[in-house]
């Protein structure tokens, strides 16, 4: 039997109130007071450096970058930078893990989940096995990063529904110069709404996880 999810969907957050109630959520369910929950929200425009990022990597200037409204959040995932705004998909699963040995099996799923939501557009994506995240070709669709700090997980993915895709002025996506990225609109060749994507996204997730979320989400 499918155990039920509790999920949050923000809708559209300024990305440091929303890291700080991750770190609210994530002592909760280390404590036990809170069941484990999934987060989903779109972000204003931030870029984030992981424990690996490299500030090469970020190919403008603070001032110039506070010019045109993108913050900058040093975080405790892994991986280097990545890039959050507006027709981005973000799911953050806080979730209790029994063994280390779990979280590699966490990311595909997330990937796998993906790649589910996205071929309900007629988009065939596939991961990578030298860097996590789903890709279409050559170009990066959703980027996955996570942390997992006293055995409960937080950060978690980012899908491109419709996000500007010059982003790539601003940051080298994941520290890579060599690939691209892409959205659902751009493969699909029409504007895509997250509201759209939600539902497919939901119902991948709870497929590849064995679980139920409540429907329509819940927001706070």
């Amino acid at each position: 039997m499918a155990m039920n999810a509790r999920v949050l969907d923000l809708g559209r957050r300024p990305y440091r109130e929303v890291w700080e109630l991750q770190h609210s959520l994530h002592q909760a369910v280390r404590d036990g007071l809170e069941p484990d929950t999934w987060v989903f929200v779109e972000h204003e425009p931030v870029i984030t450096l992981g424990r690996q990022a490299k500030r090469d990597n970020v190919l403008l200037a603070p001032d110039l970058l506070a010019a045109q409204g993108v913050d900058v959040v040093d975080i405790e995932r892994g991986g280097d930078v990545t890039y959050h705004g507006p027709g981005q998909l973000v799911v953050y699963p806080i979730r209790k893990l029994e063994r280390f040995r779990e979280i590699v099996p966490l990311v595909r799923s997330l990937e796998g989940a993906v790649i589910e939501a996205v071929s309900h557009f007629g988009i065939i994506a596939e991961r990578w096995k030298e860097h996590a995240g789903v890709w279409v070709g050559r170009n990066q669709i959703c980027a996955i990063g996570l942390a997992v700090q006293k055995m409960v997980s937080l950060h978690g993915i980012a899908l491109n529904v419709s996000t500007a895709l010059d982003y790539d002025r601003l940051i080298n996506p994941c520290g890579l110069t060599d690939r691209g990225i892409t959205s659902i609109s751009h493969e699909t060749g029409r504007p895509v709404t997250i509201d759209e994507v939600k539902p497919a996204l939901v119902a991948a997730l709870e497929k590849e996880f064995g679980m139920t979320f409540a429907w329509p989400l819940k927001s706070i």
